[in-house]
């Protein structure tokens, strides 16, 4: 199904208080949406979303109807979006990611790894997460302080979980760096099996427990125990959703690493996090996306 990008540009506080308005509608039908710079100073952003081309119409009168029907004055910018694998041709020329200790390469980097000290290699597929995007990336920086904080008096996690794992490639980074049992779980069995895959291929399957679940309630997350340390690299909404359930499958001091959100996200994840007795320790952004760092 072809699909259709529906923009709207201003300065940033305007685009910023757009995505306020528009994310929670578009968080509850399941629709992707971006908030960016259109080019570093120039002070103009774009909010965008993604939609099947058939009812770009009926999204843009969704737009109208929450902003107003001039749209603070602004155009509803129509672009088709062209039927390409952008993931793969995107990402078969990009230089591999440094984060911390970690080294996320595809497979034509293999030789730049090989005196890396943890490399993780990931190939551009079917499954979300190769290193390059700001919220796995963020994630990746947030375990690398993590894993410094440990080697002190902390210690290192015994048990940790990795909810949305996509390519696995948190999970993966993980294991290689503590040698500890880590659960990985997605509601996307395709990314079950990318990530199982991933395992193998850097040689982490004993390390490693990748299935699908939808959600804490699924009988493995009771079998595997509480958990030290959680990523969750999904969205708000969700992320919002998980933070009651999750708090049961925390161990007592665990480190929870949030992400997939935008800057302006932040005060009503940490509302609802809070309200589960954590606490925020951290947080960064990296190319416009926001990762927290929180202990139970």
């Amino acid at each position: 199904m072809k699909q259709t990008r529906l923009t709207l540009t201003t300065r940033k506080p305007e685009a910023y208080h757009i995505a306020s308005i528009l994310d929670p509608q578009f968080e509850n039908d399941g629709i992707t949406s971006v908030l960016f710079e259109e080019e570093e100073d120039s002070g103009l952003w774009s909010y965008s979303i993604y939609v099947e081309q058939d009812s770009a119409d009926h999204w843009d009168k969704i737009i109208r109807d929450r902003l107003g029907q001039d749209c603070f004055g602004l155009d509803i910018v129509h672009e088709p979006v062209a039927d390409i694998d952008w993931v793969t041709e995107t990402l078969r020329e990009l230089s591999p990611v440094h984060a911390g200790r970690f080294f996320v390469h595809g497979s034509h980097d293999r030789e730049a790894a090989r005196h890396k000290r943890i490399p993780i290699e990931i190939d551009a597929g079917q499954a979300f997460g190769t290193g390059h995007h700001g919220t796995t990336a963020g994630c990746l920086e947030m375990l690398e302080v993590c894993l410094r904080e440990s080697s002190g008096h902390l210690g290192l996690p015994r048990k940790a979980m990795d909810i949305g794992t996509g390519s696995g490639v948190l999970a993966i980074a993980l294991a290689k760096a503590t040698h500890i049992p880590v659960l990985a779980t997605d509601i996307d069995p395709v990314a079950v099996r990318v990530a199982q895959e991933n395992c193998r291929l850097n040689g982490v399957t004993a390390e490693v427990q990748c299935a699908t679940a939808a959600g804490f309630q699924h009988p493995l997350f009771a079998q595997f125990g509480l958990a030290d340390l959680v990523f969750a690299n999904i969205l708000a909404r969700p992320l919002q959703a998980l933070a009651h359930p999750m708090s049961a499958h925390l161990a007592p001091g665990a480190q929870v690493i949030l992400s997939g959100l935008l800057p302006h996200q932040r005060a009503r994840i940490t509302a609802a996090y809070r309200a589960q007795n954590m606490v925020v320790q951290s947080w960064i952004i990296r190319d416009g996306w926001l990762t927290m760092l929180l202990r139970a």
